[in-house]
């Protein structure tokens, strides 16, 4: 319980209505969760405009109501507080409500269209094996400490973010890492918090459903660093030349990190197989479980994280060495044929280039890639035809599939990704709309020694359609199909 005076410190405020020496018990920006005495804040989202709530609100037992445009009916035992920006309103008042937890936690951000679960999670794991009680914020999971909460959005809203945040710290957290979406940017969602270190991993194709322009895309990514106060770090990828842009205006304290490109911190491929990588890292090699060129990168932010941090180099090292690949990140399982199947999240263009350029780079001679691909539905269109391109690039045999088809046919998200298929590599698609079947004909063409990916789902457990999520699990696929071959 917090005195709405105290909640709205720092608040740009235009107008308040009523008293603000009042208790109150809760905030939401959900009407149907109002509570007596809880502060509604009327935000304006892309699908609902919290405004048309106010008066549900009212009569559910908010005492308070912040909005950028008053209600023409006002209650006299209402407080209303008009602001020009409620996303960013909710921010602040949700950091004062949960008594600022982002200020007394070191917390490290990591934003970029690809590898942001993954450094994010090994970064978690890193520092529990170092001894820290840390918290995780993630697509997959949030933990705080080794409790497990499920993750709603790859960012939660910024009640809900900055609760599990005071809850790290009661619980005794040192450190939170957490995935920095465009769209929780965009939406204000992390408006209020502070930040230790964000992290910029890369930007390539994605999320053009809602951003509608790459360049906004790039802006929403931008305005992590562009907040970031000069006691913190920005620690860039300097081989992807957005980072400049995203540094532009940039108050906090710049590093880089890089394979190709001059940096601050500096890695080299020494070896690349499919049980790990060896690194040369500033000078020290290090060998880690983790898999394929594109997570060197994830490694070598993870290494740069802990140096700002003044952490022990030896020590890190000798964590690095230890840590695990992440669930549903280029995981794979072998048959007693040598048939290598590899599970994996790449879900972008960019990202499956990369799985399937590190998967060449691997194999030894002439084993054949097939690869299982598919598209979400209700998302961006536009990469649809990339990704089928890049998997006859890359691939010996494609199938495409249906990946979460959500409110879309399936067979109309395949037709979409076959305009990107040139006329030649034709022969070398198949398209299997049920993706168990996809993934049981991959394994049924898979001879001695040949590579299967199947990607775009990776971690999840599930199949989305029609607003249904019915159990499902790549992995889990897989392995049935290898026992049913070999019995």
């Amino acid at each position: 319980m917090k005195l709405l005076s105290d909640i709205l410190y720092g608040v740009s405020l235009i107008e308040v209505r009523g008293s603000t020496n009042i208790a109150i018990e809760s905030l939401t920006q959900d009407s149907r969760k109002v509570r007596n005495n809880s502060l509604f804040i009327a935000v304006k989202g892309t699908l609902t405009d919290g405004h048309n709530y106010i008066e549900q609100s009212t009569q559910n037992g908010c005492i308070a109501v912040v909005c950028e445009n008053l209600p023409t009916k006002l209650y006299d035992k209402i407080t209303y507080i008009l602001v020009k920006n409620a996303a960013e309103a909710l921010g602040i008042v949700a950091a004062n409500f949960y008594d600022n937890p982002s200020e007394q936690l070191k917390i490290i951000g990591v934003t970029g269209t690809n590898g942001k679960t993954t450094t994010t999670t090994l970064l978690y794991n890193l520092f529990k094996k170092m001894g820290y009680k840390v918290g995780l914020l993630s697509t997959v999971v949030n933990k705080i400490l080794n409790e497990e909460i499920p993750a709603t959005h790859t960012t939660p809203d910024a009640i809900q973010l900055n609760s599990l945040l005071r809850q790290m710290l009661d619980k005794g957290c040192t450190h939170c890492f957490m995935e920095v979406s465009s769209h929780a940017l965009h939406q204000k969602r992390v408006h209020g918090v502070k930040f230790t270190c964000a992290v910029f991993t890369n930007i390539t194709h994605d999320h053009l459903d809602y951003h509608k322009t790459f360049d906004e895309y790039i802006k929403a990514k931008k305005i992590f660093f562009d907040f970031l106060p000069s006691s913190s770090y920005a620690i860039l990828n300097k081989d992807d030349y957005h980072s400049d842009i995203m540094i532009q205006n940039c108050k906090a304290k710049i590093k880089t990190y890089a394979i190709k490109s001059m940096a601050d911190y500096k890695a080299k491929i020494i070896e690349n197989q499919f049980t790990g990588l060896m690194l040369n890292i500033n000078g020290k090699e290090v060998w880690t479980k983790i898999i394929g060129s594109f997570n060197a990168y994830n490694v070598l932010a993870v290494y740069a994280v802990t140096n700002v941090l003044g952490m022990d180099e030896i020590s890190v090292l000798t964590a690095i060495s230890t840590l695990q690949p992440v669930d549903g990140r280029f995981e794979y399982i072998k048959n007693k044929d040598n048939v290598t199947a590899i599970v994996d999240y790449a879900h972008t263009p960019d990202a499956l280039k990369n799985v399937l350029q590190t998967i060449k780079d691997i194999k030894q001679g002439n084993e054949k890639i097939i690869t299982v691909v598919g598209c979400g539905g209700d998302r961006d269109k536009s990469k649809r035809p990339l990704m089928a391109a890049i998997a006859c690039q890359l691939s010996d045999k494609v199938i495409l599939t249906s990946d979460n088809p959500r409110s879309e046919e399936p067979d109309t998200i395949i037709n979409d990704m076959k305009k990107g298929i040139d006329v030649n590599q034709l022969k070398k698609v198949l398209s299997i709309t049920n993706r168990r079947e996809a993934i049981k004909t991959a394994c049924a063409f898979a001879q001695a020694g040949d590579i299967i990916l199947v990607a775009g789902k990776g971690h999840e457990k599930y199949q989305e359609i029609k607003g249904e999520k019915y159990p499902f699990d790549d992995l889990h696929e897989i392995k049935e199909c290898f026992k049913t071959i070999e019995s």
